[in-house]
C-alpha cells in the first residue's frame, strides 16, 4: 500500500471540498463583502474544520416570509403602512407632529423597510439602573391582571432569574396568562425543570432556535437578542437589560452595570405586542391568533410622544436598524451622541460618521473602559482611532460596565433598544429598537450622557498614537475578523 498516494489523494479531496465550500460562500449566499472575505480566510486556513465552523456560525437564514404570515396579514399590514405614508405626506392631523416634517424621510424609510408603524399617544420612562428597572418590572408583574408576555435574550439561573420566574408563577396561579420566550444560546443555562411549576399552572414557555440534535444547534450564530415585556397590553419594556445579577451590579467582574431601558405606555405597546407575537408563533408549533389570543387593551394616554418600533434580523432583506441609525446620523445638524458596548461598524456606518464630522457635526461616542470581550475592545479602538482623526470625542466609561445602546441626534430624536454597533447586531441577531420623536426624551438621554462623561476618561488622539505595538497587532487581527465577531 502506497501511503504517499493515499495521502496525496486525500489532500486533493480536502482541497476540492474546500474549494466547493468557498464557492458556496461566494455564490450561493448574498452577504456583505467583508463577511465573505472573512469566511474565505477561515476556510482557506482551516480546511474542513473551517467548513464545520461555517455550518454553525456562517449560514444564512431563509428570508421569504420567515414568520409565515398569511396573505391576508401581509396585505393588511401593507395597507396600514401605505396609509401612514400618505398621512405624513398630506400632513394630516394625527401625524402633523412638530418633528415629523423635519424627519419625514426617516419616518418613511422605517415604514417602508421595517414596516414600523407610527404611534403618537405614548409616554415613556427612561431606566438606567438595574435596581430601578427590575423593581419597576417586578411591581408591574405583581400588578398584572390579564396577561404577561416576556422575552429576554439572557435569563440567568441566579437569584434574579429565579425571582423573576417565581413572580411569574405567582401570577399564573392567580389566573394571569403567562408566556415566556427566551433565546437558546443566551439562556443556555436554563433547564426544563426551572419552568415545571409555571407550566403546571398553565404558563407557557418557548425557546427561540432550540438545538435540533441534542446539544447541536446549527443556528447558534443567529440569536434572538430582543428584550421585550408586555403586561396587560398596557405597559411595555424594551432596551438593553437582560435578567441576571450582573445587571444589578452584583458581579465583581463588571462592577456597576450602566444600561438604558424604556418603560412605555400607550399606542406603542400594541406594536411591541405584535413584535412579540411574531417571535412567539415562530417558536412553537401552535400558532395563536393575535386578535383572539392576546390582549390589546385600551388606554387613556394623552401625552404626545411619537415612536416607531424598528426591528431587524438575519431574515431581513436589508439591515434595517443599521440603515435607520445611518439616516439619523446623516440628519444631524449639530450633535450626535452614541453609547454602545461594542463599536465595530461597517464601512457604510463609518462613512456616515466621517461625513457628519466633516460637515461640522459634533460627535460624542462612549464605550466601556472595562471590556467584556478583549477582541471586541481591540476592534472597537481600531475604528474609534479613525474617527478621532476626524474630530470625534471618545470616552471610556469608568464606573463599571457600559451596556447602553442609545443614539441621540440634535437633542430632538433618539433611539433606545437592543442593537449594538457591530455586524452581529446589524446582520446576525434579531434586534428591536424604539425610535422616539420627542425632545424631552432626547434631552433626558443627553443629560444622562453628560453624567456618564463625569465618570469617564476621554480617549484622545495622543492616547491612540501612544498605544504599544502589541496592542496595534491585536487591533489589526481583531479588525480583520470584525465582520464575523
Amino acid at each position: 500500500m502506497d501511503w504517499s498516494i493515499i495521502i496525496s489523494w486525500g489532500l486533493y479531496i480536502v482541497l476540492g471540498l474546500n474549494l466547493l465550500f468557498a464557492l458556496a460562500v461566494i455564490f450561493a449566499e448574498r452577504r456583505d463583502v467583508g463577511a465573505t472575505w472573512a469566511w474565505l480566510l477561515v476556510l482557506f486556513f482551516l480546511p474542513i474544520l473551517g467548513f464545520i465552523v461555517y455550518m454553525f456560525l456562517g449560514r444564512q437564514l431563509k428570508k421569504d416570509n420567515f414568520f409565515n404570515l398569511s396573505v391576508e396579514e401581509r396585505s393588511f399590514h401593507a395597507l396600514q403602512v401605505d396609509s401612514q405614508i400618505e398621512q405624513i405626506r398630506r400632513k394630516e392631523t394625527m401625524l402633523a407632529q412638530p418633528l415629523f416634517e423635519k424627519y419625514e424621510q426617516l419616518l418613511e424609510m422605517n415604514l417602508r423597510s421595517s414596516k414600523s408603524l407610527i404611534s403618537v399617544h405614548n409616554k415613556s420612562a427612561i431606566m438606567h439602573d438595574g435596581e430601578q428597572k427590575f423593581k419597576a418590572l417586578m411591581d408591574d408583574i405583581r400588578s398584572a391582571e390579564t396577561e404577561i408576555n416576556i422575552q429576554y435574550y439572557i435569563i440567568q439561573r441566579d437569584a434574579l432569574g429565579k425571582a423573576l420566574i417565581h413572580e411569574l408563577i405567582e401570577r399564573a396561579k392567580a389566573g394571569v396568562k403567562v408566556r415566556l420566550l427566551y433565546d437558546a444560546v443566551g439562556s443556555r443555562s436554563l433547564r426544563n425543570s426551572d419552568f415545571k411549576e409555571l407550566i403546571a399552572n398553565n404558563g407557557e414557555v418557548r425557546v427561540f432556535f432550540p438545538p435540533t440534535l441534542g446539544l447541536i444547534n446549527f443556528k447558534l450564530n443567529n440569536r434572538n437578542h430582543r428584550k421585550v415585556v408586555i403586561i396587560d397590553g398596557k405597559i411595555g419594556y424594551v432596551g438593553g437589560f437582560n435578567v441576571g445579577t450582573e445587571y444589578l451590579g452584583l458581579v465583581e467582574k463588571f462592577g456597576y452595570w450602566r444600561d438604558t431601558h424604556l418603560r412605555v405606555e400607550g399606542d406603542v405597546v400594541y406594536h411591541l405586542q405584535h413584535r412579540f407575537i411574531l417571535d412567539w408563533n415562530y417558536s412553537g408549533s401552535k400558532h395563536h391568533d393575535p386578535e383572539n389570543s392576546f390582549c390589546f387593551a385600551r388606554h387613556d394616554i394623552k401625552d404626545m410622544s411619537p415612536m416607531q418600533i424598528v426591528t431587524s434580523g438575519p431574515n431581513s432583506d436589508t439591515e434595517h436598524l443599521k440603515n435607520m441609525m445611518i439616516k439619523m446620523i446623516m440628519s444631524a445638524k449639530h450633535r450626535v451622541i452614541i453609547q454602545t458596548p461594542y463599536f465595530i461598524p461597517d464601512k457604510s456606518f463609518m462613512d456616515a460618521c466621517k461625513m457628519a464630522l466633516l460637515s461640522g457635526v459634533k460627535m460624542d461616542i462612549m464605550i466601556p473602559g472595562k471590556p467584556d470581550h478583549p477582541f471586541v475592545m481591540w476592534a472597537s479602538l481600531s475604528f474609534l482611532g479613525e474617527l478621532l482623526d476626524y474630530g470625534a470625542n471618545v470616552y471610556m466609561y469608568g464606573q463599571g460596565f457600559l451596556h447602553a445602546k442609545t443614539l441621540v441626534v440634535d437633542d430632538e430624536i433618539s433611539t433606545v433598544g437592543t442593537t449594538n454597533l457591530d455586524a452581529r447586531s446589524f446582520r446576525l441577531n434579531f434586534e428591536v429598537n424604539a425610535v422616539i420623536y420627542d425632545q424631552r426624551v432626547a434631552l433626558e438621554l443627553a443629560s444622562l450622557f453628560e453624567s456618564d462623561v463625569a465618570v469617564s476618561r476621554k480617549y484622545t488622539v495622543d492616547d491612540y498614537a501612544a498605544r504599544k505595538w502589541t496592542v496595534r497587532m491585536r487591533e489589526g487581527v481583531s479588525r480583520l475578523l470584525s465582520p464575523i465577531l
